[in-house]
């Protein structure tokens, strides 16, 4: 969601679900970027399932426009490959695999996560901005983290 306040403008990603009271912050770019929000699985796995909701039902597009809120540090081999997909399906680039494996690399402003399993299924991170990593104090509960889990596993 694009937020334009005066004094506050950003870019917020959030993940909702019918079922749920509240939408849920994954990752935040304002100037003081929060995050990551995704391991590489989680934005694949919403851009592949072609339900409804959000923008675009275009997988491409989706893959691109969750791409900032990722940071992961164990992207598997076919990575570089699904995001030149994605980026000669949705932009003009000439050169999209140099591009794709430099996104890979950088992954913006959060960097790469490491990424782990906790009780009951939670995929939560290490990363110190993150509202998925429980040791931070600004830590989504436990029982936000199970649903937002949930709602993206692959």
């Amino acid at each position: 969601m694009y937020r334009t306040f005066a004094d506050d403008n950003g870019t917020d990603y959030l993940l909702h679900h019918p079922d749920w009271d509240r939408a849920e912050l994954l990752a935040r770019d304002d100037g003081h970027f929060m995050g990551p929000g995704l391991s590489w699985p989680e934005p694949v796995a919403a851009a592949d399932n072609a339900l409804p909701g959000g923008s675009t039902t275009d997988p491409n597009a989706r893959l691109l426009l969750l791409l900032p809120a990722f940071g992961d540090d164990e992207v598997p081999d076919d990575a570089v490959g699904r995001l030149v997909v994605a980026l000669c399906a949705r932009t003009g680039v000439e050169a999209p695999e140099p591009l794709a494996s430099a996104v890979l690399e950088d992954q913006g402003a959060p960097g790469p996560a490491r990424w782990t399993t906790a009780g009951h299924g939670l995929s939560i991170n290490d990363g110190g901005y993150s509202f998925r990593n429980p040791a931070n104090h600004f830590a989504m509960p436990a029982d936000r983290l199970s649903r937002v889990a949930t709602a993206l596993a692959p």
